[in-house]
């Protein structure tokens, strides 16, 4: 089993994706652009790899316009060998790459236009999965489209643009129930209908469960007959709701203990799990190192590393419970460690405590720092605790200074997040 994350890795430097407006859009800025997005593609694969993340969606933004005729380069040659070196890290580590075209990439619309450039962006995905190499296991995720007031003439329409799509499409695209149109159902419907595999979202379908009564693991169970031995292991995507925000929107993390609860319904070998989850990598390895055989306090040690600012910021109490528990160098009690990491990000900071932890992170500098850089600190700390400057700002000035002196403890940890 893999678990992975989604387009952008959270807090790790040079992983940014640019682009440009169409008043921009020349060749020479395209080049620069897409040199850029393949250094950070690369620099991701790479975190991936250290950290043991082994499934990851490629962000549809790498190349900008790369479905549009405006983008008239022939990227995919200018950049080969780039590409092929991308590529050759993904396989060789054994990682599953997949891609999720945006809403605006809709097959079954009405508009024949609308249509043909769905069909057209299709193409330009499976253009960057080819120019990587990966098999026919990485996929191109998409859902059915929209209903226009007419849902079965819209599930027509479907079936009739997919059938004449270019093979190297069908070879890749599956198909994922959504939270407002086409139900998990519906979908597997489709699915089977076409001979697509399905992908099953469990959020979308508690939001949208069209009437069936079947839960995660029978669905699961129902969308395995849809994959066949060339399309890799089945992959399903999984998301908790935000109960700050509306109904569907996703997390801002991974709450253990509800993940763990639904990995204990539905784990197999051969089931690939994708989390779609705000702080995207830092989630998946949460998860990871808590069902993964064989892990040792070392993994824990590390994840208290990024951690333990952050911690220390919001939660006294919990920094000092964990340094308690982790003093144990037998044990891997992943699951309380986890768990206060939780506690302490749903407290709220004080300005004790986060002065507190501005300080640890300040000891890093004190003995290399100017004078200048020094007062500065003093008197940003000093205008943060009488409320005249922000927390923000105060961790913005000490990430400049973890930039300047090559402070990589602190640029790896999540205390600037």
């Amino acid at each position: 089993m893999k678990i992975g994350y989604a387009c952008l890795t959270v807090g790790v430097p040079n992983t940014g994706m640019r682009t440009c407006t169409m008043k921009n859009a020349r060749s020479e800025r395209f080049i620069e652009l897409i040199g850029n997005n393949l250094d950070s593609l690369e620099n991701m694969i790479d975190y991936n790899i250290r950290n043991g993340i082994l499934l990851f969606r490629i962000s549809s933004d790498l190349i900008p316009f790369g479905s549009s005729p405006v983008n008239s380069l022939k990227w995919d040659k200018i950049f080969e060998e780039r590409f092929h070196a991308i590529g050759q890290k993904i396989r060789r580590s054994g990682m599953r790459v997949s891609m999720h075209p945006g809403q605006y990439t809709v097959i079954n619309s009405p508009n024949e236009d609308v249509a043909k450039r769905a069909a057209e962006d299709l193409e330009y995905h499976v253009r960057i999965l080819d120019c990587l190499g990966t098999g026919p296991e990485s996929k191109i995720v998409l859902h059915v489209g929209g209903v226009y007031g007419d849902k079965e003439e819209a599930l027509r329409r479907f079936e009739s643009r997919y059938r004449v799509l270019d093979d190297g499409i069908k070879r890749r695209l599956v198909l994922e129930n959504d939270e407002k149109s086409y139900s998990i159902g519906e979908v597997l419907e489709t699915a089977l209908k076409l001979n697509i595999p399905a992908v099953y979202d469990n959020l979308h379908s508690k939001v949208n469960p069209g009437g069936s009564a079947g839960g995660d693991t029978y669905w699961i169970e129902e969308c395995r007959k849809t994959w066949k031995a060339q399309d890799g292991d089945q992959k399903i995507h999984y998301s908790q709701q935000n109960h700050s925000k509306k109904r569907g929107s996703h997390s801002d993390s991974i709450r253990i203990g509800e993940f763990l609860e639904f990995y204990g319904r539905v784990s197999r070998e051969d089931l690939d799990i994708m989390l779609e989850v705000k702080d995207k990598n830092i989630s998946a390895i949460k998860c990871i190192n808590s069902v993964a055989a064989g892990k040792s306090i070392r993994a824990l040690e590390l994840e208290w590393s990024r951690y333990k600012y952050l911690v220390l910021q919001n939660s006294p109490a919990a920094y000092l419970q964990i340094r308690k528990l982790l003093k144990d160098k037998t044990s891997y009690p992943v699951f309380q460690f986890y768990r206060l990491v939780e506690e302490a990000m749903m407290t709220e900071s004080t300005t004790g405590s986060s002065v507190n932890a501005m300080q640890h992170v300040w000891g890093y500098f004190k003995d290399v720092s100017t004078e200048k850089e020094k007062y500065r600190f003093l008197k940003l700390t000093e205008d943060f605790e009488k409320g005249q400057a922000k927390a923000s700002s105060v961790k913005a000035f000490l990430y400049r200074m973890a930039v300047k002196y090559e402070e990589h403890y602190l640029l790896d940890s999540y205390y600037f997040i």
